[in-house]
């Protein structure tokens, strides 16, 4: 799928890579490894944290220094010394790659990097928003005035915008200033095989992600300890900061024997567990996209799904998914009792998400960015003659 007029030299500058585990990172890994398998010369371009991955990358991956200013005097003094070394990093890694298209992938302090890059060397700029906007855990956008102004600089200036739901562009344009922009979907590996919506099903309910307070997990095992569910297993898939409070509200409530914290699990381990379950649910108080909803669909299990940000884009309500506010605990118990309780209806949700997931494999995903990527380089190639 390479353009005529020769292969694409994209640098993914994202905002967290392998060995850290999430949805950017599974979008940049396999993103990558799509347009590389397509003749094109990928290199990642990441924040580093300190930590590498034990398995090989899809392609060359380069983890560069990343500070930002301090507000402590104490540390911008360290910064004084920092932050000339880091931008020498990132600039020997343009001169020795020489990319096409800098391609950012979740704004952060990457992104203020790559900004400053393409000021210096005038190379297209295209910025992939995944959310990161609405689902701050940590606040980092309500604290850093210096990022809001970076993404706010950079949609102004970027070739090209995208996102992976009208819920993120929609953030964009009301609180950043975007004009336009293009939805690019997350996608879902299918090689891992489509499971059988008809095969036998525990009575289990599966919910994967990172624990953090913006996932909502709480909201699920509040919505769980109803009346009802005296039969059926919870199992939360993942690790993060609320792990330990999630595990206090379970055993506050006395639900240690059917609801489970099983930690993280590599996508095997995942692919397993959702083939076993009856129902998957994704509670998150702010969901851009939401691959593992993908991942229901692979997996054969029904769907319920968080109302609270892109899902509509995707997930037909009442066909293949039940969307649900999550602050609902009630609405949310009755949505996952409605599956449990009657196979049938289980399994014609199963079978329709089961019919849609073809639509997202990550070879579509890396076409569309191939297509943009080449007419933003054109377009460069057509102003510089």
């Amino acid at each position: 799928m390479a353009p005529n007029d020769g292969p694409l030299r994209v640098a993914l500058i994202a905002s967290s890579f392998a060995p850290h585990v999430g949805g950017v990172e599974t979008h940049v890994d396999r993103v990558a490894a799509e347009l590389s398998a397509s003749g094109h010369e990928v290199e990642v371009w990441t924040v580093d944290r300190g930590m590498r991955p034990d398995a090989a990358p899809p392609a060359v991956v380069r983890y560069l220094p990343t500070p930002l200013p301090a507000q402590s005097a104490r540390g911008a003094l360290r910064m004084l010394w920092a932050i000339p070394r880091a931008w020498r990093a990132w600039r020997r890694a343009h001169r020795r790659f020489a990319p096409d298209i800098l391609a950012v992938q979740c704004f952060g302090p990457n992104g203020l990097y790559a900004l400053a890059l393409h000021r210096r060397f005038k190379t297209p700029l295209v910025v992939s928003s995944h959310g990161e906007t609405l689902g701050d855990d940590g606040g980092v956008y309500a604290r850093s005035a210096l990022l809001r102004r970076g993404l706010r600089s950079s949609l102004a200036l970027a070739a090209a915008v995208t996102a992976p739901s009208t819920y993120v562009l929609d953030d964009l344009r009301g609180r950043f200033g975007l004009e336009g922009g293009t939805i690019v979907p997350n996608g879902v590996d299918l090689s891992l095989g489509v499971e059988d919506p008809g095969s036998p099903r525990l009575p289990l309910v599966v919910a994967v992600g990172r624990l953090g307070r913006m996932k909502g997990f709480d909201l699920l095992i509040t919505a769980m300890a109803q009346p009802g569910f005296e039969s059926v297993r919870l199992e939360i898939i993942g690790d993060g900061p609320e792990r330990a409070r999630l595990q206090r509200q379970i055993d506050a409530a006395g639900l240690g024997e059917r609801m489970l914290l099983t930690g993280a699990a590599d996508a095997e381990g995942v692919a397993r567990r959702i083939a076993a379950a009856s129902v998957l649910v994704v509670p998150s108080r702010s969901e851009s996209f939401g691959i593992v909803a993908l991942e229901a669909w692979r997996g054969g299990a029904a769907l319920v799904m968080t109302s609270r940000g892109g899902a509509s884009d995707f997930v037909r309500d009442g066909e293949d998914g039940l969307l649900v506010d999550p602050e609902d605990t009630d609405a949310l118990a009755t949505a996952i009792r409605s599956l449990i309780e009657d196979e049938g209806r289980r399994r014609r949700f199963a079978e329709a998400g089961s019919r849609r997931v073809p639509e997202f494999t990550w070879g579509r995903v890396a076409s569309a960015y191939e297509r943009l990527f080449a007419r933003v380089r054109d377009e460069a190639r057509g102003r510089s003659r």
